[in-house]
């Protein structure tokens, strides 16, 4: 499946948002709540996520045709490295050591905010290298 391009850096930019509120306010249930966008994302794929929900209704139909299209599978791996840093924070959050919420969701915040400004997707390269290596 071929996904718009602006698809996956909308939602970046969104989650770099959300990341950003997480840091400043320490909140593990907001954290919680991406990690579950994370979730859906990773199952459904990014077109499916919420954000992916939000940028086919709302965003798209007026910005016209997409410049280009992306495999799909890459930013789906790129949300399961996102849930998986997102519920490391949770855990660090809610249950402690919150010094270790706080590294998870910094780290997660770095590949969003990659994403959304400068079109570089970590878990995208993740997924390209992991592939080329056979994994």
């Amino acid at each position: 499946m071929r996904i718009d391009v602006r698809g996956p850096r909308f939602g970046a930019a969104l989650t770099s948002v959300v990341l950003a509120v997480v840091l400043i306010t320490g909140s593990g249930w907001l954290l919680l709540a991406q990690a579950v966008f994370f979730a859906v994302g990773a199952a459904a794929g990014v077109q499916n996520s919420p954000y992916g929900w939000v940028f086919r209704t709302l965003v798209r139909p007026r910005l016209g045709p997409p410049p280009a299209t992306e495999d799909a599978a890459p930013p789906r791996f790129a949300q399961t490295v996102g849930l998986a840093f997102s519920v490391v924070g949770v855990v660090g959050y809610l249950v402690g050591p919150q010094w270790l919420g706080m590294a998870a969701t910094g780290c997660a915040l770095a590949a969003a905010f990659l994403n959304a400004v400068f079109a570089y997707c970590l878990g995208c390269e993740m997924y390209l290298l992991l592939k080329r290596v056979g994994v």
